[in-house]
């Protein structure tokens, strides 16, 4: 019989904190969306303000949820999203040359955002259900790898690079966290190394060899493969200290500034807000990141202290990588900062790994004599 178990203790250790950071930062999105898509008029902010609104509903009840059932079905979230991918590919139609969006009535989502999440989940139920732990060997790793390898490999066909990146770095970053011998870790470098040629040959789209060449060497193309990552730079410097002012940026509103409200949101508000604003951001993003790793250290179990790190690597890669790729220290390999770019789905899924991290520091205690069961 399901029951479902509310204790009213839970609204006294509900992290106000962490759910603030969250609605300062999307605000910000918000703010910095509207701005960037001014001239365009109002549908993308429109848009984006209520999967906005549904993600903090979303994160809200998901935090009240208890993670002991996402663990249970972990495993069957996980395959739908799987067959998911797989029907995106199949059935879905190319933007731009890229399938990744699957339509749902009125809806579109993009499966892709929401399997960063379930990877992370379904790490986390692997390592909690080995009782002997780390460090870890080749044939210990089959499972997991095999786990990350079958969607991240659907993701590379859409193509994107930049999602399929994103889950590698994450779940790399949880194996290395839960401990890897070193001869296997020495043997997987080896090959990440000799796979490396191939790769760059025979798995690379063209003009995704031609970003990372033109990072290498900005002036080879600045008006071809390279403009995106030069107008980024030109905004992000205009801004200077203190900004030239919401809705004054030339940058912006000239629209010089390609996907301007998506992978260079952060180009926008550096040169509106500045270096004052873009570092108040990261900021954020670094409390953020650190008040998540400090729910891993509060964690009752190892599977809410994998999951906890797993959020946090998570905002960790996508934050570093964006802001790298706008201000021009990486090449541009299409990832958007989380709750600042514009896209429903991925602030969708931001939100509800947020909430899973809410609903573990929620229960870092046993339920007290205040806990009503209902059957």
């Amino acid at each position: 019989m399901f029951r479902l178990v509310f204790d009213r203790r839970l609204l006294k250790n509900f992290d106000w904190f962490l759910f603030l950071i969250v609605l300062l930062i999307s605000t910000i999105g918000l703010v910095n969306l509207y701005s960037a898509t001014y001239q365009t008029g109002f549908k993308v902010f429109q848009k984006q303000l209520v999967w906005v609104l549904l993600g903090v509903v979303a994160m809200v009840l998901i935090s009240f949820l208890d993670y002991r059932v996402l663990e249970r079905y972990t495993h069957h979230m996980y395959a739908v999203f799987v067959l998911l991918l797989v029907i995106v590919l199949a059935f879905s139609k190319a933007v731009l040359g890229s399938k990744r969006w699957l339509s749902l009535g009125p809806i579109t989502i993009q499966p892709s955002e929401f399997i960063k999440v379930l990877i992370i989940l379904i790490l986390a139920k692997f390592y909690h259900n080995d009782f002997e732990g780390g460090p870890y060997g080749l044939r210990d790793l089959l499972k997991p790898i095999l786990f990350v390898a079958i969607p991240s490999v659907l993701v590379l066909l859409q193509p994107d690079l930049g999602t399929a990146l994103i889950i590698l770095l994450t779940s790399a970053s949880l194996i290395l966290f839960m401990g890897v011998r070193l001869k296997s870790l020495v043997f997987i470098l080896a090959v990440i190394l000799g796979f490396s040629y191939p790769a760059w040959h025979f798995a690379l789209k063209d003009y995704q060899r031609e970003r990372i060449e033109t990072f290498l060497d900005s002036s080879r193309d600045p008006l071809g493969s390279g403009y995106n990552a030069i107008q980024s730079q030109i905004a992000v410097g205009s801004g200077k200290l203190l900004g030239r002012g919401f809705r004054k940026g030339s940058q912006t509103q000239l629209r010089f500034i390609p996907e301007q409200h998506t992978d260079f949101a952060f180009s926008v508000l550096s040169e509106e807000w500045g270096f004052v604003g873009g570092a108040f951001t990261i900021l954020l993003y670094f409390l953020l990141i650190l008040w998540i790793l400090d729910t891993a250290s509060l964690a009752k179990d190892k599977f809410s202290m994998v999951v906890s790190f797993g959020v946090a690597s998570m905002f960790f890669w996508h934050t570093l990588i964006n802001v790298g790729m706008v201000t021009g220290i990486m090449p541009v390999v299409g990832v958007p900062l989380p709750l600042l770019s514009y896209g429903g789905s991925s602030a969708l899924a931001a939100m509800i790994g947020i909430g899973i991290v809410l609903g573990i520091k929620m229960r870092k205690l046993p339920l007290s004599k205040e806990a009503i069961i209902l059957e």
